[in-house]
């Protein structure tokens, strides 16, 4: 079928000046656009060979601006047939750059040429068909350049030249299966197996750069045990029939998943965002990162997973994208793993608000690639800026400076070198211009000259350093060589013992490298070291880059760490974190990246219901504990002797306390105490003075005596409360206070009974005489006392008290105390004081009327009331205290309690004695008693 130029429309629609799809018709076909309203139709009709063939296509177009179609006369032709619902597309495979050989040939079965053919679009691809990755030139261009030098250099193959094919795989399976079958047939006929003719001398074959294009490969060449050296990221095959034939020059992913483990834990970033290719590579990382991730505390804000563009369906896919974009913004993860096998959504995304299709600006991320993807564009492409990307982190394949490519490719003529049968379609695409024709139209704005310069263009469309895939195929070559080298060498040494036919050097046998592929090690001309380990993977690392854009679309790669797979887990990594440029928004030295800010020091982390596991509250310690870290899970005791600090974050060491003489109120206490002896002393030497005097030997003067004397001691017991617990003082202080004021006691009740008693012997017939005397009333005293001395004995035999650490009662203070022993024994002796008190007060009260000028019931009344008013008191006060204060209440009772019967029932008659002697004589106790 032939038309002249003049009968060709090329169709292009255009939205915001971005080429979304061209193709080429003819004038004779019938063709009507149609637009209503967000829905646009075209449809056109043509024959063919007798055939009718028809195209429909609609879109929902939701960008609220105008569609700008217009037409153009171009020189090309691409045949683009749909015969009911089936495709039929023109064989685009060629060979080029093909390097006559004496023996043999490399066959370099690329993924990605098909992106350099330009001459043919087919359906449902990419966005647009005339658009190539030119920056994937330079993979051909190491090819040929590895190819050169060791064809050069005579040391590695001599009398032998190597040459090379390059197929199309057209990312499909179906043409990678027939690329692969032809290079298995006889030369220029697509029979497999048919060994007649001129033979393709196939010894290994370097492909693909997609995983998929290379598993389609495994399927075939696995059979033929034909190596197969993958340039790109490839996962481990299950199936060791297919898997044994390929040897990975990229580690395998493993190793980059688990160095993204170890840069996410390197700057605590747990709270990351994933963006994935939803295709069964993107559900394989997915699955290994919620494995594997969690486990070591990473958890995920979001994961998206973005859809191939097809032409069917870009709008669908774009209002996809407004989404996922809207979710990655919004979220306040800081960090985006991003897994793809180019660049293209990517791009795309953060091109979104220049489009208009949403109003939210792009936000600070540290965008984490993988080393299958590079930053590159398509030539629409070309004016979108990358500033949104700085400061982004990529595994890369590492790759080192090759002595003399940069002078290859500034020496190499690439526009007139006619084996290269993709510069022509990288020269267009790259520097933006067309090659003249008789049918050029004037309109043309740029000739391409062929004096255009290979450094003028940017870096993301063509790079003259040599970049990882480019430096994996470098490898592949020599690596290639070296064993067939060592193949040769192998052959020499066993000549004699080996039949030569197995070893044809004019046939070689594929299958025959494996073995030499194994073992060989070598240096290339950069100086790295070139090996495979068992699993057939070369001993190689990643490098980890860190991106530097800049304004002009240019930009700049910082290589800040290294990952070695084959170091320990805990050195796979190094990175300089100080060589790293984040990006502009981030203003803290290292970007974060959680899902709830750090928790301070003294705060605890508790999840949030229905959230992952990195978010959480952050709630105050309790009471006791501490945090001393940010982002503690749980907050802890101090040790016993210390206690947390204001804020919580710290212990102090805790005081030990205890009622001391150094303490102001223990000395105080002390001071009050010996001022009462003193007190007690001056009264008994007054009575002593005064032994004869009326007043005093009214009421027994002995049990007088013996009151003070007990309640002098009652004053130094309290002495025995201050200072620090002994065993010794512990033992004493409680029985010698409880005997103490037991005799006191009974001694005011003896004085009491024995006025009773006087007072009733006096009635004709009364017995009570006997009972009047000093017998008695020792009597009383002995008797109440042992009793008291008894119950002493027993608490001592029992429980005994003893000196004890307690830490756990105050807070900030360390108490050394007695404890009681038995608080049953305790309250015991201290029940039965209050009994004999008792006892006093109501025998006191009932004696009080009794007409005696030396009358004491009234006073031992008061006293009495003293006494049980203090020691009421003291037992709430006691038991609601602590620490040092507990022996302050109770050495503040003994004082007042021994005050009260000393003042009340002394004090009147101290008065008399030394104030009004003149009452102090017999006459007037003759008087008041008359």
């Amino acid at each position: 079928m032939h038309y002249s130029i003049q009968e060709y429309q090329h169709i292009v629609l255009e939205v915001h000046g971005i080429q979304i799809i061209s193709w080429y018709v003819t004038k004779r076909h019938k063709y009507q656009w149609k637009v209503r309203g967000n829905r646009i139709e075209q449809v056109y009709h043509f024959k063919y060979l007798g055939m009718n063939f028809s195209y429909n296509n609609k879109w929902t177009y939701h960008i609220e601006k105008t569609v700008k179609s217009y037409k153009r006369q171009l020189a090309l032709l691409a045949k683009f047939f749909h015969q009911k619902g089936k495709t039929h597309q023109r064989q685009n495979t060629m060979q080029v750059l093909h390097y006559e050989a004496t023996s043999r040939r490399l066959a370099g079965c690329s993924g990605v040429s098909a992106s350099f053919s330009g001459d043919a679009c087919y359906p449902n691809y990419l966005l647009v068909c005339h658009n190539v990755l030119t920056k994937n030139y330079q993979h051909i261009l190491a090819l040929v350049f590895a190819v050169q030098e060791i064809n050069r250099n005579h040391q590695i193959l001599p009398n032998v030249t190597l040459g090379f094919s390059i197929y199309d795989s057209y990312f499909d399976a179906w043409w990678t299966y027939r690329g692969t079958l032809e290079l298995l047939s006889t030369y220029n006929r697509f029979i497999p197996n048919y060994k007649c003719g001129t033979q393709n001398n196939l010894i290994a074959v370097i492909g693909g750069l997609y995983s998929t294009t290379s598993l389609h490969l495994a399927g075939i060449l696995g059979l033929y045990k034909v190596p197969q050296f993958t340039y790109g990221s490839i996962p481990r095959k299950s199936d060791k029939a297919e898997s044994v034939s390929i040897y990975k020059m990229v580690p395998d992913e493993a190793y980059e998943y688990a160095g993204i483990l170890q840069l996410l834990l390197h700057f605590r970033w747990v709270w990351v965002g994933v963006l994935t290719a939803d295709n069964d590579i993107g559900e394989r990382f997915v699955q290994t990162l919620l494995a594997v991730f969690p486990l070591s505390g990473i958890c995920f804000s979001f994961l998206e997973r973005l859809k191939t563009f097809y032409l069917g369906n870009i709008f669908d896919l774009i209002n996809l994208l407004v989404s996922t974009y809207s979710v990655v913004m919004e979220s306040n993860a800081n960090v985006v793993i991003v897994h793809e096998e180019h660049m293209i959504h990517l791009r795309w995304l953060l091109y979104l608000p220049t489009m208009g299709m949403v109003t939210m600006e792009p936000q600070g991320k540290v965008w984490i690639m993988t080393a299958q993807m590079v930053l590159t564009s398509f030539i629409y492409q070309r004016s979108w800026d990358i500033q949104d990307i700085h400061g982004a982190l990529s595994f890369t394949v590492h790759s080192n400076e090759v002595p003399g490519f940069q002078d290859f490719l500034w020496a190499r003529n690439h526009f007139w070198t006619k084996e290269d049968g993709f510069v022509k379609v990288f020269w267009k695409e790259a520097f933006s211009c067309v090659f003249p024709t008789p049918f050029l139209s004037k309109e043309s704005e740029k000739i391409c000259t062929g004096a255009e310069k290979l450094e003028s263009l940017s870096r993301l469309f063509f790079e003259l350093d040599m970049i990882g895939q480019s430096y994996n195929i470098y490898n592949a070559v020599y690596a290639v060589a070296h064993a067939f080298h060592a193949k040769q060498s192998w052959q020499q040494k066993h000549k004699d013992s080996v039949d030569r036919r197995i070893f044809k050097v004019s046939n070689p046998r594929s299958w025959q490298l494996h073995y030499f592929l194994r073992g060989i090690s070598f240096n290339n001309s950069a100086g790295d070291k070139i090996s495979f380990d068992q699993n057939r993977e070369l001993m190689e690392g990643f490098d980890i880059v860190n991106l530097l854009t800049f304004p002009n679309q240019s930009f700049h790669r910082v290589k800040v760490g290294r990952l070695d797979p084959h170091a320990a887990h805990d050195n796979m990594l190094t990175i300089h974190d100080q060589s790293i440029m984040w990006h502009s928004s981030f203003k803290e030295k290292f970007p974060s990246s959680l899902c709830t800010e750090s928790c301070p020091p003294g705060y605890s982390k508790k999840r949030q219901e229905g959230e992952p596991f990195c978010c959480y509250n952050c709630v105050p310690c309790t009471s006791g504990k501490i945090a001393r870290q940010k982002d503690m899970l749980e907050c802890f005791k101090c040790p016993e002797d210390q206690y947390p600090n204001k804020d919580k974050d710290s212990c102090i060491p805790k005081v030990v306390s205890f009622l001391s003489y150094e303490d102001p109120l223990g000395i105080s206490l002390a001071i009050l105490a010996l001022i009462f002896c003193w007190l007690t002393i001056l009264i008994l030497g007054i009575f002593m003075r005064n032994h004869n005097t009326p007043i005093v030997r009214a009421n027994n003067h002995n049990l007088t005596y013996g009151l003070l004397l007990s309640l002098l001691l009652c004053f130094l017991c309290a002495l025995l409360f201050i200072g620090q617990p002994g065993r010794v003082t512990c033992l004493i202080r409680q029985t010698a206070f409880g005997i103490i004021f037991s005799i006191a006691v009974s001694c005011v009740l003896a004085k009491t009974v024995t006025v009773v008693l006087a007072f009733m012997s006096t009635k004709p017939g009364s017995r009570m005489k006997k009972l009047v005397g000093k017998a008695f009333a020792n009597y009383m005293v002995l008797s109440c006392s042992l009793i008291q001395a008894g119950l002493c004995a027993i608490w001592l035999g029992v429980s005994p008290p003893f000196p004890e650490v307690d830490v756990h009662s105050m807070t900030e203070e360390i108490i050394l105390e007695c404890n009681e022993g038995s608080p049953t024994m305790f309250y015991c002796v201290l029940g039965y004081m209050g009994f004999l008190a008792c006892v006093s007060f109501m025998v006191a009260f009932l004696a009080r009327k009794l007409p005696d000028s030396f009358n004491e019931a009234k006073f031992i009344t008061f006293s009495m009331l003293v006494f049980c008013t203090v020691w009421l008191s003291f037992v709430p006060t006691y038991l609601s205290t602590k620490g040092k204060y507990m022996a302050a209440v109770e050495v503040f009772s003994i004082l007042a309690s021994t005050a009260g019967l000393l003042g009340c029932i002394f004090s009147p008659k101290c008065y008399i004695i030394v104030f009004r002697p003149e009452l102090n004589k017999r006459e007037q106790l003759v008087k008041r008693k008359n």
